[in-house]
């Protein structure tokens, strides 16, 4: 039986050869082969065409994203590559009002995608320590002296350079943020303070350096700055949402579009210091003002910023409350509660004749110490003494008229305007006092439960003292815990669950804070948030040089999912046409051959014999 032979040279040697009997069928398919071929085309098309388009690329990405999250935990505790001649590099100095300290971040070169951020984090030196110093005192000490600002900072920048390659000092913008201790000196002091550092920084360091790069900020802003290194830690300026991730509708401020832009849920902020408590989260909707003064306040609390390094796109345009509340921290709400035991008992022993709180054996009893804990406050001038009686409840009561509630709309703290929440979909952070409350010694920190935080602190304050003392020498609360937590807790409890519920209206079932000391594992300052909103412009120098470069050497690693996936599917419809046509033309090609047959090579083929072997090379 006869037999045809292929053999074809390229891309390598190969040979088959089919039978006369079974050629036919190929080189003339019939109508349901075709049809056959057809589905099974667009089946695999189709099937694609899903995979690229549907599900199947979420999943992918989903899974890159954890990839690229896990390998970003890994990397950044890991030595930052200071050979890398693509990283860069940027200061911030914190002169704080107990010292200054300085904070060095790194990150590599933008990836030329506009919807994306830099990806800024602290530098790490060779044994993985982070790149930080502080020195004391803070620099509003030198207000007489400011002539001195600069050589009270040198030591920080003198220890920052060393650290960043001498060739990368020229493009290191270098930032010098006063807070709350420059806040409260005169004017004057402050501008000559600034002065002395804007003279003499330039003519000492190489760093990139201006006027405007030296300044007092404000509380807003200082407030403002930690929400965006929080909610950047957190990745909640990543607008790739998973499947199951919180979103929020948002009225963009400033935007023309009709319809809310949807986007990763962000979280708020709450810290209570020693001092004040501070509030700030993102306002999404619109908001709405009860009176034309509530307007005007309102405007020195929101604040509409564009983290975006392009003006004209608004996915990262944000409306931030940010409120401070000086007076309202756990130490200063302590002692104006003392002070005004003092104040009143004093009034009513007048009054009265009674003689409280002036010997120990009749003290002023006081709800808000441990049960039978005495003490002595006051002057040294004039002690008072007072006992514990541990009644976390009638605590409460009386830190009530402390908040300075009102009955106005839309108010918390003193009054002060605050926008409406929407507690069914957001989600908040405590840091400071919220933590500390929750964990020295009640041992709760984390996913805050109003329930469960109230009935450990009714128990701790209604425990006696002494046993107190016994487990706090025993090692059985948090190692930094100390004496003063061990006194105040009671109190500092109770005023955290006012100021919380009563001052800021957090319903008691609220299920989304979480008291915190890290974020990630990691301790975030608002000089993370700084350095990120003063460098939002530095990726569209980035994105413009990639454009300009064209198709580089690079171009594999910036061509995205989807422009491959269009080059696969137009890939695939040529070879499946050339299959095709490849088909037709042997069909052509055996009618010829068939027309031209002698009729006794179709005896041959009727009677099944052999016929000679017909080469066709390919």
């Amino acid at each position: 039986m006869g037999r045809i032979s292929f053999s074809c040279l390229f891309p390598a040697s190969w040979h088959f050869s089919l039978s006369s009997q079974v050629l036919p069928r190929l080189m003339v398919p019939s109508f349901r082969q075709w049809i056959l071929v057809g589905l099974i085309c667009g089946l695999i098309g189709l099937l694609y065409m899903l995979l690229a388009s549907g599900k199947g690329p979420v999943i992918w990405f989903t899974k890159e994203n954890h990839f690229h999250r896990h390998l970003a935990r890994v990397t950044d505790i890991d030595a930052t590559d200071t050979s890398n001649p693509n990283l860069n590099y940027g200061l911030v100095v914190d002169c704080g009002s107990s010292g200054s300290r300085i904070f060095v971040y790194c990150w590599p070169r933008h990836n030329g995608n506009p919807h994306e951020l830099l990806d800024i984090r602290q530098m790490r030196d060779e044994h993985r320590k982070l790149v930080v110093m502080k020195i004391k005192p803070g620099i509003s000490e030198l207000a007489k002296t400011p002539e001195k600002a600069s050589d009270h900072i040198k030591p920080l920048l003198n220890f920052a350079a060393q650290h960043i390659p001498k060739n990368k000092h020229k493009e290191t913008p270098l930032y010098i943020l006063c807070t709350a201790g420059m806040r409260i000196l005169p004017e004057s002091q402050q501008e000559a303070l600034l002065e002395d550092l804007r003279t003499d920084i330039p003519v000492d360091f190489n760093f990139l350096f201006s006027d405007s790069y030296v300044e007092v900020i404000s509380g807003k802003q200082e407030g403002v700055y930690a929400w965006i290194g929080i909610n950047f830690v957190l990745g909640r300026f990543n607008h790739a949402h998973n499947e199951g991730e919180a979103v929020v509708e948002v009225n963009v401020p400033g935007g023309d579009q009709q319809e809310a832009l949807v986007r990763k849920r962000t979280a708020g902020v709450l810290d209570m210091g020693g001092v004040s408590t501070q509030i700030a989260y993102e306002v999404p909707k619109t908001v709405s003002f009860a009176s034309p003064q509530q307007e005007e306040v309102a405007k020195n609390l929101l604040a509409e910023f564009n983290l975006g390094c392009d003006a004209h796109r608004t996915e990262h345009v944000y409306r931030v409350y940010v409120s401070t509340f000086l007076g309202f921290g756990g130490n200063a709400a302590r002692q104006r509660y003392e002070e005004n035991i003092i104040r009143n008992t004093i009034s009513r022993n007048k009054l009265l004749g009674e003689h409280f709180g002036e010997t120990v054996d009749s003290p002023f009893l006081d709800p808000c110490l441990p049960t039978d804990m005495e003490d002595t406050i006051g002057s040294s001038t004039q002690k008072f003494f007072v006992r514990g009686t541990g009644n976390f409840d009638e605590c409460r009561q009386l830190l009530q008229p402390y908040l300075n509630r009102t009955n106005e709309t839309q108010t918390s703290l003193s009054g002060i305007y605050q926008p409406t929440i929407d507690f069914n979909n957001s989600q908040f952070y405590g840091f400071s006092e919220f933590y500390y409350c929750t964990e020295d010694v009640l041992r709760m920190g984390g996913d805050y439960n109003a329930t469960k935080y109230i009935q450990a602190a009714k128990n701790y304050c209604a425990t006696q003292w002494k046993t107190l003392k016994e487990r706090f020498d025993a090692g059985l609360y948090a190692s930094h815990a100390d004496f003063h937590r061990l006194k105040y807790q009671c109190f500092k409890s109770a005023w955290m669950y006012e100021v919380l519920h009563t001052g800021f209206s957090f319903p008691n079932n609220y299920q989304n804070l979480k008291t915190a000391l890290l974020v990630d594992d990691k301790e975030v300052q608002w000089t993370l948030g700084a350095i990120l909103y003063r460098t939002r412009f530095l990726p569209l120098r980035d994105i413009q040089q990639e454009s300009l470069k064209g198709l580089h050497s690079h171009w594999r690693h910036s061509f995205s999912f989807v422009n491959n996936h269009y080059l696969f599917l137009a890939c695939f419809f040529i070879v499946l046409l050339s299959i095709i046509l490849y088909l037709l033309r042997l069909r052509r090609i055996h009618r010829r051959t068939a027309q031209h047959c002698s009729p006794s090579t179709s005896l041959w083929l009727e009677a099944g014999l052999g016929s000679p072997t017909l080469p066709i090379n390919l």
